[in-house]
């Protein structure tokens, strides 16, 4: 069992940042891959970005490309999403999620991939 607490959500301007963060605890840390996803009101849960155990690969949705960073510190078992210039579209719920995975790049994207997710953190972006 994996337990996740995502936090950092918020209300900020349209260009602005945010930083969020995902607690882990349970099973090992290290051991599996991590992945945000998120979803809109009225909007089916979408893939934002996804970092494989050892950080060593990362892979981020086309839509947040360039704007968007994910990291991991597993001393903290801790992973980052960091959000930069951020669009009114970017408002959603934030969920991170685990997986345990001996093939990381195939189906990073598939939330179904994914065996444990965290409550969700709000993002507001105002224009």
């Amino acid at each position: 069992q994996v337990l996740l607490a995502e936090s950092g959500g918020g209300l900020v301007q349209a260009g602005g940042s945010l930083r969020l963060s995902c607690a882990a605890s349970g099973r090992t840390f290290s051991n599996f891959a991590m992945g945000w996803f998120r979803q809109a009101p009225g909007k089916e849960r979408e893939f934002v970005a996804a970092i494989s155990w050892s950080a060593g690969a990362t892979y981020f949705a086309d839509s947040v490309k360039g704007r968007f960073t994910i990291s991991r510190d597993n001393t903290k078992n801790t992973i980052y999403l960091q959000m930069n210039s951020l669009k009114p579209e970017d408002t959603a719920i934030y969920y991170c999620a685990a997986r345990f995975t001996t093939s990381f790049s195939r189906g990073y994207y598939a939330d179904v991939n994914y065996n444990y997710w965290g409550r969700g953190t709000q993002v507001t972006v105002s224009s």
